[in-house]
């Protein structure tokens, strides 16, 4: 095993790590906050189907402008991006929290909010191995890309929390109009009280990265932090030319967006199997926690043995298409008997979790080491991109067929199948892991 070469770290990188972890964290709160408590926002602010699978669809149309904060990583660094992100986060969670009595307008302020929050995903979600790269030495690469993006979907496991728990649910799910206007007014209540805190939360973050987020150290950590990187124009071409990168960030886009979109309507997808609100979003929280702890885990494993990403990433798919197919099965109890229980949804839910979010920065590190020079964000910023298109592709659809959800949770195992067969496929390099380890300055 090669040890790589000694760069200069400063003690002042886990600051950094830690204020972009909260803000992704934030970001991925608020995304979720309606998916959780769909029938309590139906009663308290009005809410279509249609609202609640649209709420969650701002996520990734939010994405549009990715390319733009790409360019703007690459040209003016990360503290430049990291502080217009966190803006536009402060200003959509306080647009969600304007008290107007008027609920058709309250819904359009609620909606323009989480597109703004929406805005800041592509940051949030591309930015982690650019940071790693910037601030972190070779061996820990892997664990602080981990903990970078991971911290996004903690932030939607929390909503699954928050949520349920204080949000209190309707007392009739199924006949909203029975219930009484006091409980009615009460449920309001607990959903402002909790738009508020987040929008305080939020507003914390700002301020703090605001006083302190520098760009970069001012002697980097390793030769690849170092090196020159093709210009935003030829990294698009060098992409879009490498077939060997398209196969794996179609591997990596396709099982993520599919499940991004599934989980983030995990209440509307479990309301007709009996499932309760509660319920709901303990298996939501579980299933997400899992896949951070993990994959905080396998970062860690690769950064001590190195060569071995595309090992993880057979092991973790074939696990996720495994558990995909025993949800979608015992969903269809009727035709294949299989026993249906709080314990079955809990185990598989979770397991599906534990496998897709724990490939997060597994797959991150395989894009990097696959196409350098390329920048880290632009190449973590087209497979997001690509991820969310898929996902948005998949709410689309949910707007329109949101009675019946056999065909969305087919679409779980199917996805991890297609990915495991081309990550099989692919054949792995490690160009900057080699650049680090054998060539001196």
């Amino acid at each position: 095993r090669l040890a790589p070469l000694a760069g200069r770290v400063y003690g002042r990188r886990w600051l950094v790590l830690l204020l972009f972890s909260l803000l992704g964290f934030a970001q991925g709160l608020v995304w979720n906050s309606w998916g959780p408590i769909q029938n309590s926002a139906r009663l308290a602010f009005g809410f279509s189907g249609w609202d609640i699978a649209l709420l969650v669809f701002w996520g990734p149309i939010g994405f549009a402008p990715c390319f733009f904060f790409m360019w703007l990583m690459d040209k003016k660094g990360l503290r430049v991006t990291v502080l217009l992100t966190s803006s536009l986060m402060v200003l959509g969670a306080g647009l969600r929290c304007v008290p107007v009595s008027d609920l058709e307008i309250r819904k359009k302020l609620i909606h323009g909010g989480q597109l703004l929050n929406g805005l800041a995903g592509p940051t949030v979600m591309n930015a982690a191995p650019f940071l790693s790269t910037t601030w972190f030495s070779p061996d820990e690469r892997a664990t602080a890309t981990a903990i970078a993006s991971l911290l996004n979907y903690l932030g939607a496991a929390g909503a699954f929390l928050v949520g349920p728990l204080v949000v209190p649910s309707p007392n009739e799910t199924s006949h909203l109009s029975l219930v009484s206007q006091s409980n009615t007014e009460h449920i309001k209540d607990r959903i402002e009280a909790v738009l508020y805190a987040e929008f305080g939360m939020v507003s914390l973050i700002f301020s703090a990265a605001l006083a302190y987020f520098p760009s970069r150290p001012p002697f980097p950590p390793s030769v690849a932090a170092a090196s020159q990187r093709l210009s935003y124009r030829r990294s698009f071409c060098r992409l879009l030319s490498n077939f060997r990168f398209l196969m794996i960030a179609l591997a990596y886009a396709i099982p993520l967006g599919v499940f991004s979109g599934w989980s983030g309507v995990l209440d509307l997808i479990l309301t007709p199997v009996h499932v309760s609100q509660v319920d709901a979003g303990w298996i939501g929280f579980w299933s997400i926690v899992g896949g951070c702890v993990v994959g905080i885990a396998m970062a860690r494993f690769a950064d001590f043995i190195r060569g071995m990403l595309k090992f993880i990433l057979l092991l973790l798919l074939s696990g996720a298409t495994l558990a995909s197919t025993w949800f979608t099965l015992t969903c269809l109890t009727s035709v294949t008997h299989l026993p249906l229980t709080t314990a079955t949804l809990y185990t598989s839910c979770i397991l599906l979790g534990i496998f897709l979010n724990s490939s997060v920065p597994i797959f991150f590190e395989l894009f990097v080491e696959t196409v350098y020079p390329v920048p880290e964000g632009i190449t973590c910023g087209v497979v997001t991109f690509l991820s969310n298109v898929f996902m948005g592709v998949l709410l689309f659809f949910l707007t329109f067929y949101h009675t019946e959800f056999s065909w969305f949770n087919w679409c779980l195992p199917g996805s991890c199948l297609l990915s495991l067969l081309l990550i099989l496929c692919f054949r792995e390099s490690y160009d900057r892991l080699y650049l680090d380890v054998v060539v001196s300055v």
